[in-house]
Formats: C-alpha cells, sequence, structure tokens
C-alpha cells in the first residue's frame, strides 16, 4: 500500500532513534548533571506554563466561545496566530518587544526587569506557542454546551459564576483537560523561540530540546536519552489524548 511508505517513514527514524539510545546505556546518560538539570527546567517551566494559561485562557476561552461581542474576530485570529507561526518568529517577535534595547524592554529595564536569557524568559516563550492550543481546545469545548442549559440555569436564578463554575466546567471538564496536555505537551517540546529569547544556559534556561540541540556537539548519548524520554511522555499523553476522545461526550 502507498500509505505504508508514510508510516514507515515516520517510524523507522523514530524506531532508529530509540534503539541507538537503549543500546548506548540510557540509564547512565539520563542522571548526567545537564541531563537532569534540563529534565528539571523543562518540567517546572512546562508546568508553570500550563497552569498560567490554564487561570487565563479559561476566562478568555469562555468569553470568545459564549459572548459576542465587537472584535472577537481579531482576537481569535491573535489567538490562533501562533499556532501556524515559525517558532523562530516568534522567538524574535519576543526579543523585539521585551529584549533590552526592545519596543518595552527598555521601559521594563527602568524598573529593573530584564526578561531575555532567564528562566522567565522560557515560561513566557512557551506561553506564546503553547497557550493558543489550549484556549483554541477550550474555545471549542465551551462552544459545544447546548444554549438551552444555559438558559435553563438563567432562568433558576444562577449568576454568572454559578452558571460558569457549575454548568460550564463539569460540562467541559473533558476538553479543558485536553487542551491543558497540549498545551503542557507544546510547551515541553519547544525550541524555537525559547533559543532566541531565552538562550540555552544550561542550569538556566536549557531545556530538553535545547540540551538536545547542544548533545550533537557534546554529548550524543544524553542527546539520545533525552529525546527518548521526550518520545516515551509523549505517546503517553498521545494515548491519554486519545482516550479522552474516545470517551463519553462532554454533553
Amino acid at each position: 500500500m502507498p500509505g505504508s511508505v508514510l508510516v514507515s517513514l515516520l517510524a523507522v527514524p523514530l524506531a532508529a532513534l530509540l534503539w541507538r539510545a537503549l543500546s548506548q546505556n540510557f540509564a547512565a546518560h539520563i542522571i548526567t548533571h545537564s541531563a537532569f538539570a534540563a529534565l528539571r527546567i523543562s518540567l517546572v517551566t512546562s508546568t508553570l506554563t500550563t497552569f498560567f494559561t490554564i487561570i487565563i485562557g479559561t476566562p478568555l476561552a469562555y468569553a470568545l466561545a459564549r459572548w459576542p461581542f465587537r472584535g472577537r474576530p481579531l482576537i481569535e485570529l491573535i489567538i490562533d496566530l501562533p499556532i501556524v507561526l515559525p517558532p523562530a518568529v516568534a522567538g524574535l517577535a519576543l526579543l523585539i518587544a521585551f529584549g533590552r534595547q526592545g519596543v518595552f524592554g527598555m521601559w521594563l529595564g527602568a524598573f529593573g526587569i530584564t526578561l531575555p536569557f532567564t528562566t522567565t524568559a522560557v515560561v513566557i516563550a512557551q506561553t506564546f506557542v503553547a497557550a493558543p492550543l489550549y484556549v483554541r481546545t477550550a474555545r471549542v469545548g465551551f462552544a459545544a454546551v447546548d444554549v438551552q442549559l444555559e438558559e435553563s440555569a438563567y432562568a433558576e436564578g444562577a449568576t454568572q459564576w454559578q452558571l460558569f463554575r457549575h454548568v460550564m466546567l463539569p460540562l467541559t471538564a473533558r476538553s479543558l483537560l485536553s487542551g491543558a496536555i497540549l498545551c503542557w505537551t507544546r510547551a515541553l517540546g519547544e525550541f524555537g523561540a525559547t533559543i532566541l529569547f531565552a538562550g540555552n544556559l544550561e542550569g538556566r534556561t536549557q531545556t530538553m530540546p535545547l540540551a538536545i540541540y547542544l548533545g550533537f556537539e557534546r554529548d550524543l548519548g544524553v542527546a539520545l536519552a533525552l529525546s527518548t524520554l521526550l518520545i516515551a511522555t509523549s505517546i503517553v499523553l498521545l494515548a491519554v489524548l486519545r482516550w479522552l476522545d474516545h470517551s463519553t461526550p462532554d454533553q
């Protein structure tokens, strides 16, 4: 079948990478100082990115899905644009905006705030590229809730917060969880925007993808071990997403 060519093209490189990594003492390389530091920074920043995105992205997704207002198409365009934007462009845009000599960077510098090449910059870069995935998924979930349920809640005297807390959140729980998983996974694998805006400083801004990039020159074993860990994580999260997609619908 012609499709087998594409499947092979996708499967063979991954299988080769896993075989090479496991044949070079995976355990010894994954516990090295550089690998452990990159793993720690990736987990911390990805989790912070997802938490921050949920807090500010959920109300935005709800408003985009349920409230008609002027300028909504423009906001939706801005939210969706980073999904298709090349990561390098995202990193350059962040650097131009918040760099030391950037549009807002000089103003922040007057208050003693420096963002580039810090752990905070990693979170900002990850949020820029990963948050739209959560907002988009949550928006679809909120939009799918039957309008009659909303009208019934209002008829019973529910406030906007009570409607959101007791009707919307339970009905869209799986959609919100799917969006959070997509956001966390995208943040975990972010490379282009991070290396341009946050740099590749070991123990400070070097995430797993950056450590893999550097490993090609310094330690291929570490690069292979971290790559294997990212593949395993992606497989597990994809399995969870598939389970959520095939479980009972929200409504």
